[in-house]
């Protein structure tokens, strides 16, 4: 295949030697003379393993050319990479100024091409840059549209400085976003052979993800730190500890509670967090990122509480009480909470949960209901189909099979349901129903 890589830096040097390694014809295009001059001459424009003998190799083979003129290398080529840089303007917020001129270099090539061109953006973008600026520069500049005279989708990469060969050669997925299917094959052809699997999605999905995986990324070594150094306070050594988290592949190193769903609460997990920044506090160790969790979980429910009130519904059934599907155990719910605020705010509620009846209840569940949430309890009732007939809005805070056949069955087109769960059958329900925030 012929392809253009716009953006000599670590991401497009690499992939324009492993490219060109892989028997394709590589063009690369970047405003810097030196870094054509390097590649030209067979030296590598960039400090990274393995880079020195690569790109001496690609360069003697014949298969990379390299120049300045963006509109001609997108001419002589049939997919175009575009990984110029996109780094923070002092405001913090993303400087597309490389990417935007480009795109409108690249429109204007197009505009003189007969045949569609493939668009590929691998720059890190702000979700929806590529759908709502760059496809329309693209199309105003050239004159064709989007899935017609050229096609765009959005691939993240996900290589490592100081590692980015292997990372090229094994990744730990390949993602494309795309709105058609034409690019999505073309990527399929470059990439389908690694050792990964390939993932399609949308364009925005795409975007959003590469932001999401290196805050994930961050949000990691920030734990690690902040628990090193309340470690070297207590005189425990980080990397056992460390060690020990990492072993668990049930519950730490897992897909398990990376879920967007209501806040969590329990008998655990609020406690220890408060007891860990005290413990920090006696130990004058500051752990900024563990310290914000509670209110940034506070903030959840308080975006529950906002939905209901802009509703402008008064007679509410809240489905669900217990901090979590299957338990009856009511200590610190978020539910409980959320239930608290709307009486406090004057909203007619109902409550409905199958493992939080009055008359199932045991020993300390049942007294501490009766004791600490009397007028909690004086709202729960036990019949489900009654509930949501009374009630303008819904509240559907447990995942339960009951009650997603109740809904299905009885709920009607003028009531609103929050979902806090993800419904699965959401889009089926007769009634309008929202995500918290999806």
């Amino acid at each position: 295949m012929k392809i253009s890589i716009f953006g000599l830096g670590y991401v497009g040097a690499v992939s324009l030697a492993c490219l060109a390694r892989d028997g394709h014809q590589v063009i690369g295009v970047d405003i810097d003379q030196s870094k054509l001059d390097l590649i030209k001459s067979g030296t590598t424009p960039v400090v990274e393993e393995g880079m020195v003998d690569l790109m001496a190799s690609v360069a003697a083979s014949g298969r990379v050319s390299v120049t300045t003129d963006a509109g001609q290398a997108l001419l002589d080529s049939d997919v175009s990479l575009i990984c110029v840089g996109t780094p923070s303007a002092s405001n913090g917020s993303q400087d597309q100024g490389a990417v935007l001129r480009l795109a409108a270099d690249l429109g204007k090539a197009i505009a003189k091409k007969s045949t569609p061109h493939v668009l590929v953006f691998r720059s890190t973008l702000v979700p929806g840059t590529v759908e709502s600026t760059l496809i329309p520069i693209l199309e105003a500049e050239s004159g064709k549209r989007d899935g017609e005279g050229f096609f765009t989708c959005f691939q993240p990469e996900f290589l490592r400085e100081g590692s980015s060969i292997r990372d090229y050669d094994k990744p730990p997925f390949t993602v494309v976003g795309a709105n058609h299917d034409q690019p999505v094959e073309r990527l399929r052809e470059l990439f389908g052979h690694l050792p990964c699997k390939f993932l399609r999605t949308s364009v925005r999905a795409a975007e959003t993800m590469k932001y999401a995986c290196n805050n994930f990324h961050a949000l990691k070594i920030t734990f690690a730190n902040e628990t090193a150094r309340l470690c070297g306070a207590l005189g425990v050594n980080p990397f056992e500890v460390m060690e020990l988290v990492c072993q668990d592949t049930q519950l730490n190193i897992s897909p398990a509670y990376l879920k967007p769903g209501f806040a969590f609460g329990g008998s655990c997990l609020p406690k220890d967090l408060r007891a860990t920044t005290y413990l920090a506090k006696m130990h004058d160790v500051e752990l900024p990122m563990l310290s914000g969790i509670l209110q940034s979980n506070r903030q959840h429910i308080d975006r529950a509480v906002a939905k209901v009130l802009e509703s402008g519904c008064r007679k509410v059934g809240m489905l669900g009480l217990s901090f979590k599907t299957g338990t009856d155990d009511l200590r610190e719910s978020p539910l409980v909470t959320l239930a608290e605020q709307l009486i406090g705010k004057g909203v007619q509620l109902a409550i409905y949960d199958p493992d939080v009846q009055l008359s199932r209840l045991l020993g300390a569940n049942r007294r501490f209901i009766e004791t600490q949430l009397p007028h909690i309890g004086d709202l729960l009732q036990p019949d489900l189909d009654a509930i949501i007939a009374d009630a303008e809005m819904l509240i559907v805070g447990v995942s339960n099979a009951a009650i997603f056949d109740a809904l299905a069955t009885h709920v009607r087109p003028e009531q609103k349901v929050l979902d806090l769960v993800n419904l699965p059958n959401g889009k089926a329900l007769r009634a309008e129903v929202e995500g918290l925030c999806w």
